[in-house]
């Protein structure tokens, strides 16, 4: 064995065994040593933990909108990962959009990249983008490190990123899977959005019949269908509808290639709950009834569900226009990297889950959906990334404390289950008043 640079002498770890005590042994950012809790393991350093806390595998998070270049008032690399960190967070991916220019091709990537690199707290790897006119420059994206391309079905949001209609999306799907990329998608059908309510006001009632089940249902069902035909690996983005779990399920038992995920937003709040003018609120596809939140939480308790990311999508606090409080003119995107932690935990306990069970959604299947197989688990060889987690300390969600940029959270006020202690990368702990060491991953980085 190695000389040892840390040692965790702790009497709760989530492994793959559940929750057990033991004492982990660290040398050169890899875990070398797991091993009873007395056992001798000298080190440079030895940790030891309490039993308020568990030490977790650093979370894993595929869905984060950090909007730099070109948006970096709303986010940016330096502010996202330090609030990551802050969340327990150790790796995440960002999203083509919302910056500019967005990621669709091999040269945007490059300024991404360039964006990133020396201001990153956490590891930060790159989604692609699939849009109506860049099918030639997927290959290329792919050879260079991207983990997948995120694809829209309806309008973006942003106009320099527009959607697939259904046979454009046939098309990327022949082409990925013709190098075993994977394809992620916002599945909300256009057409079904154009034909319902025009959401205006403050009324969330009125904003959530704008964005109907329907359109959801309809859209991830001719993601299935196109998956089906073209054998390609897709994955559904921010669940939203229940309605949708029973194809999915269908789905997989008939061998289609596919993955889901829902966001922390959906688990936590109702729409019965959200006050009219409250557009910290809104996201699109929307926060729906406390009927569909339970039955989101029984389709992940049954693994219909894969995994629960952030999906951070911040802005200036001028675009949720509180001014007027209209959901129609709002920016919809609800900022919440640095809470997703304590805010599943909050929920899940109340419903009979454990500890190891939100290890398994928020780091285990987000890190192996992206073949980051070292990751999200605490076993012999894997990356030294941590996250030190007071699961029975209550807190009141303060925006002030949060480390992204803008000050709006609709988590705001909100008293949550757990707090984090300490974040770990690669056997070092992250202090945000030092150099950041997060890496820029590419795919298939061991």
């Amino acid at each position: 064995m190695p000389d040892l640079d840390v040692v965790f002498r702790a009497p709760r770890v989530v492994t793959a065994a559940g929750e057990v005590a033991r004492c982990i042994g660290v040398a050169e950012g890899r875990i070398v040593a797991i091993e009873p809790l007395d056992a001798d393991l000298p080190a440079e350093r030895v940790i030891a933990l309490g039993e308020d806390v568990v030490l977790l595998p650093g979370l894993v998070d595929t869905h984060v909108h950090v909007n730099e270049p070109g948006r970096t008032e709303w986010e940016g690399f330096a502010s996202a990962t330090r609030a990551a960190a802050a969340g327990g967070i150790t790796t995440l991916i960002d999203m083509p959009l919302n910056s500019v220019p967005p990621t669709t091709n091999t040269s945007a990537l490059k300024v991404k990249r360039k964006a990133a690199e020396g201001q990153s707290w956490v590891d930060v790897g790159f989604w692609g983008g699939a849009l109506p006119d860049n099918l030639a420059d997927l290959r290329a994206l792919h050879d260079a490190g991207v983990f997948g391309f995120k694809c829209f079905l309806l309008h973006s949001g942003v106009d320099e990123f527009p959607h697939l209609e259904p046979e454009q999306l046939e098309r990327a799907l022949r082409e990925t899977a013709s190098f075993g990329a994977l394809m992620i998608v916002h599945a909300e059908d256009a057409h079904a959005i154009d034909r319902a309510a025009t959401p205006h006001g403050e009324s969330y009632q009125d904003f959530l019949r704008s964005r109907p089940r329907g359109a959801e249902n309809l859209a991830i069902a001719q993601v299935i269908e196109s998956a089906r035909w073209t054998g390609a690996r897709v994955h559904i983005l921010h669940l939203s509808s229940s309605d949708a779990l029973p194809m999915i399920a269908s789905a997989r038992r008939d061998g289609v290639q596919l993955t889901v995920e829902t966001c922390p937003h959906y688990l936590s709040f109702t729409a019965e709950e959200i006050p009219d003018g409250a557009t910290q609120f809104k996201c699109c596809p929307p926060i729906r009834e406390a009927a569909n939140r339970e039955l989101l939480w029984q389709g992940l308790g049954a693994g219909v569900i894969d995994m629960v990311v952030s999906d951070h999508s911040p802005c200036i606090e001028e675009l949720k226009r509180f001014d007027i409080g209209d959901f129609g003119v709002a920016w919809g995107g609800i900022a919440s990297l640095q809470l997703g932690l304590p805010a599943v935990w909050t929920e899940a306990r109340k419903r009979g889950y454990a500890l190891t069970d939100v290890v398994r959604w928020m780091a285990e299947s987000p890190a192996q959906q992206a073949g980051l197989l070292h990751k999200g688990r605490i076993a012999l060889g894997g990356a030294a990334d941590f996250c030190v987690f007071a699961p029975d300390e209550a807190a009141v969600v303060d925006v002030a404390n949060l480390q992204h940029k803008n000050p709006v959270s609709a988590y705001c006020g909100r008293a949550l289950a757990g707090t984090v202690r300490s974040t770990w990368l690669n056997g070092v702990q992250i202090d945000i008043g030092d150099e950041p060491r997060g890496r820029l991953l590419k795919r298939g980085m061991a």
